[in-house]
């Protein structure tokens, strides 16, 4: 049945509005920013990213995300679950600390990191001393991510923990499984959507990051400079379209990983319906 013209008029106004403000906010700086670089031809944004520089960081970029990623994945599934299943005191204070990466700047986070495992430190002596070197290394990058990403898959995994029947992990340990059995056949399952979900979105927001990057990993030409800091070093340097057509890759790679999580996650509500 269609709302009168009347009614529907208040209605079209606020969608109207709400897609002026995206429109102007997200779509045309998304529009300009690929059409800088493109700005010359397909030929000239492909050189741009084939360049020794660029492929370097775009390789760096990726590897020490997909580190970053598989490290989460496992980490914040097993935080999830100690802070939903195995309650303790100081839970609430530990679940807050959870949401601290994304209070805090991470240019700050990159200082905070450097003084712990910088090179003046004791832990970044110790490294040394054993031969590992933490900051000013892809290390240090995957550490500062991993410390940047942190919500993204706590927060994904805990509402599907929370809606799970608790009584299936009882009744599969009353039967002889073991923990580790009954988490694999009972609540991994349900659970690989949001894990998948809350990877994807820390990958996503490895590719972009910078601040804390720019502090922990020394910004080496082709062995610590990543691809975010390669675009302020080419704006800095008057290499605009390079900025441009770098961050055109990286905008698609991210926006390509929001739109495989945007339908994992509609999957994921019309298998529950």
């Amino acid at each position: 049945m269609r709302r009168p013209l009347g009614t529907r008029a208040p209605l079209l106004a606020v969608r109207g509005a709400a897609l002026a403000y995206l429109l102007a906010f997200v779509a045309l700086p998304v529009a300009a920013l690929a059409r800088e670089g493109f700005r010359g031809g397909a030929a000239k944004f492909v050189a741009a990213l084939a360049s020794d520089q660029a492929r370097a960081a775009l390789g760096l970029t990726l590897k020490v995300a997909l580190a970053m990623a598989a490290v989460n994945a496992v980490m914040g599934t097993w935080i999830a679950y100690v802070l939903v299943r195995r309650p303790f005191p100081g839970r609430a204070v530990v679940d807050a600390l959870v949401d601290l990466p994304f209070a805090i700047p991470t240019l700050v986070t990159g200082v905070m990191l450097v003084a712990l495992y910088g090179p003046q430190s004791t832990l970044g002596a110790l490294a040394g001393a054993s031969g590992l070197r933490l900051m000013y290394a892809p290390p240090g990058i995957v550490i500062a991510l991993l410390f940047v990403t942190l919500p993204f898959v706590v927060r994904a995994v805990q509402p599907v923990l929370l809606e799970l029947d608790v009584g299936q992990e009882e009744a599969a340990l009353t039967l002889g499984a073991s923990p580790w059995t009954a988490f694999r056949r009972v609540l991994l399952p349900p659970l690989v959507p949001a894990i998948t979900s809350g990877t994807l979105l820390s990958f996503a927001r490895a590719l972009g990051e910078f601040g804390a990057i720019v502090v922990v990993s020394g910004n080496i030409p082709g062995r610590t400079l990543t691809a975010a800091v390669l675009v302020y070093g080419e704006i800095e340097s008057g290499r605009p379209q390079v900025a441009a057509a770098v961050s055109t890759a990286l905008l698609s790679f991210a926006f390509a990983l929001i739109v495989t999580v945007d339908w994992l996650q509609r999957r994921a509500r019309h298998a529950v319906l």
